[in-house]
C-alpha cells in the first residue's frame, strides 16, 4: 500500500499543512488565507491584486463617484453662511437689519474700500446676506443646484468652481458698480446655474428648464432695485467658463490620456482664478 503523498504547506503560514489551493496563483492556502469567489477560492493576495486591477468608476468631470453620496461641501457652505449671519445679526443686535454689525461693515464688496488694500472683501462679500429673507433664498438655491453639481464635479472640482464664480462676480463688481456696496452669495449660486446648465449639455441632456431659470432670475435681478445686476452676471460666466473647462477643453484640445484631461480642467479653473484676481487688481488700481 502507497503511503499518502504529505500535504502542502499554506504559502503564508509554512507551519501549515493544507489540501487548499488558490484557484487563481495555484498556490497552496490555508483556510484562513482564502476569501471566497465566484468561481473557486482565491488566496489573499490575489484578492488585492484583483481590487487594485478594478479602475474605480469615475463621473464625467474625472471625479471618483464615491464622492457622489453626500454633498458635504455644499452642507459646508451653507453652515457656513447661516453662521456668519448669526454673527452680523448678533453684533448688530437685529435680524432684519444684521448690515449694521462691524463684521458685515469690514466685509462688504465697495470697491474703494478694495483699492485700499481691504482685499478680504472680494471674497467676504460672498457669505453677508441683507436680511433673513436674502439668505432663505440663497440657500435654497445653493442647496438645490450644490447637491447636483457636487456630485458630478467632485468635491474640490466644486470648490473651485465656486470660488471661481464668487470672485467672478467681485471682479464684474469691481469695474462696472463702483460705487455701490454689494453682498451675497448671488454671484457664486448663479455661477452654479451656469455650471448646471453646462453639466447637462456634457451629459447630453436638455439644458432649456436650467435656462428658463437663468432669464427669469436675470429679469428679476433687472427689475428689482437694489440687486446687483453685474454681481450675478459675473459670476455666470465664470461659472459657465470653469464648468466648460473642466467638462469640454480636455476633449476640443483632444487630451490623450484622464491625467492630460484632468491637467488641462484645472489649468483652465486656474486661469479663470487668476484672471479674475487680476481684474479685480486692474480695478483697484484704476480707482487708487
Amino acid at each position: 500500500m502507497n503511503p499518502q503523498p504529505p500535504a502542502s504547506a499554506c504559502f503564508r503560514h509554512p507551519d501549515r499543512p493544507t489540501g487548499l489551493a488558490c484557484t487563481r496563483c495555484g498556490r497552496a492556502a490555508c483556510p484562513e488565507c482564502l476569501r471566497p469567489a465566484s468561481v473557486g477560492q482565491h488566496c489573499v493576495d490575489c484578492v488585492r491584486q484583483g481590487q487594485a486591477d478594478v479602475r474605480p468608476v469615475r463621473t464625467v468631470a474625472g471625479a471618483p463617484a464615491a464622492q457622489r453620496s453626500v454633498p458635504y461641501v455644499t452642507y459646508v457652505l451653507i453652515a457656513i453662511n447661516v453662521a456668519i449671519f448669526g454673527i452680523t445679526a448678533g453684533q448688530s443686535h437685529s435680524i432684519t437689519s444684521n448690515y449694521g454689525s462691524t463684521l458685515f461693515y469690514d466685509w462688504v464688496l465697495a470697491p474703494p474700500r478694495v483699492a485700499d488694500g481691504e482685499w478680504i472683501r472680494v471674497l467676504g462679500t460672498g457669505f453677508l446676506h441683507y436680511g433673513p429673507l436674502h439668505l432663505l433664498v440663497n440657500m435654497f438655491a445653493l442647496f438645490i443646484l450644490g447637491r447636483d453639481c457636487e456630485m458630478v464635479l467632485g468635491r474640490l472640482r466644486f470648490i473651485a468652481v465656486y470660488l471661481a464664480s464668487l470672485l467672478g462676480g467681485s471682479a464684474a463688481v469691481m469695474w462696472l458698480a463702483q460705487d455701490t456696496a454689494t453682498a451675497g452669495a448671488s454671484g457664486a449660486i448663479y455661477g452654479l446655474f451656469g455650471a448646471m446648465a453646462v453639466i447637462l449639455l456634457r451629459l447630453r441632456q436638455s439644458p432649456t428648464q436650467v435656462l428658463v431659470l437663468i432669464a427669469i432670475n436675470l429679469l428679476i435681478s433687472v427689475s428689482l432695485p437694489n440687486v446687483s445686476l453685474w454681481g450675478h452676471l459675473g459670476g455666470l460666466a465664470a461659472g459657465t467658463l470653469a464648468t466648460a473647462g473642466i467638462l469640454f477643453l480636455p476633449q476640443w484640445l483632444k487630451a490623450g490620456s484622464p491625467q492630460a484631461a484632468r491637467t488641462i480642467g484645472w489649468g483652465a479653473v486656474a486661469g479663470l482664478v487668476v484672471g479674475a484676481l487680476v481684474l479685480i487688481a486692474a480695478a483697484a488700481a484704476q480707482l487708487s
